[in-house]
């Protein structure tokens, strides 16, 4: 196991987890409960990393952090060191490319919670902030682990977005993906397949959890 690769990993995918969080709520539960013109192009641009090829969300998220691009030039000038290639470039691009594996479960767990339950909330004189705090996020909650555990385990298998947009630079963007990918083109097949059986675990127990929420939803239903 390389575990420099796959601290990174680990580190990448908490700060994914802790910045898609607030994220997730906010725009899942808005879409759960608000209908506005657009709402559908909103939720298609939202999932389009879950169809679009991970290398092309990749070329196009390197474009757009590079040094020819006015984000990259503006990140070079203000902090000295490029954002392409980079931790926080990834990170970046990281949270981007999870935006529908956090903000989607929610969605559904908000869905979940029924309109009668909200109504007698908002009747009963509760502030929007209290019906947040006191309605929305207990009865989400399932969905909104969900969220946060599929984006953990999704970001710490991650390959393509983060060859594209992070390269494999050790100790800064090489995660376990690209040690994995490296030690195979390497052919130490050995060392590729611990990493390959603790990817495989960690996608097990995170499918595990999911399904496990969602059963748990429905017997509440």
């Amino acid at each position: 196991m390389d575990w420099t690769a796959l601290s990174v990993s680990l580190r990448l995918a908490a700060l994914t987890v802790l910045v898609l969080l607030p994220i997730g709520v906010l725009v899942g539960r808005r879409l759960a409960f608000r209908r506005f013109r657009g709402r559908s192009v909103v939720e298609a641009l939202l999932a389009l990393p879950l169809v679009l090829p991970p290398t092309v969300l990749g070329y196009y998220l390197l474009v757009t952090f590079g040094g020819g691009s006015h984000l990259g030039q503006a990140w070079k000038s203000v902090f000295g060191h490029p954002l392409a290639f980079s931790f926080e470039g990834l990170l970046l691009a990281s949270v981007i490319a999870n935006l529908p594996f956090a903000i989607q479960p929610m969605q559904r767990g908000f869905e979940a919670i029924p309109a009668d339950v909200r109504e007698a909330a908002s009747v009963s004189g509760f502030s929007p902030w209290r019906v947040l705090w006191a309605i929305d996020l207990p009865l989400a909650w399932p969905g909104i682990v969900t969220g946060l555990v599929i984006t953990f385990a999704h970001t710490v298998g991650e390959f393509g977005v983060v060859l594209m947009v992070g390269g494999s630079i050790p100790g800064e963007t090489r995660t376990v993906a690209i040690a994995l990918y490296d030690r195979v083109q390497a052919f130490d097949m050995q060392a590729a397949g611990v990493m390959a059986a603790f990817l495989l675990v960690l996608s097990l127990i995170a499918l595990a959890v999911t399904y496990a929420l969602s059963n748990r939803v429905t017997l509440r239903g």
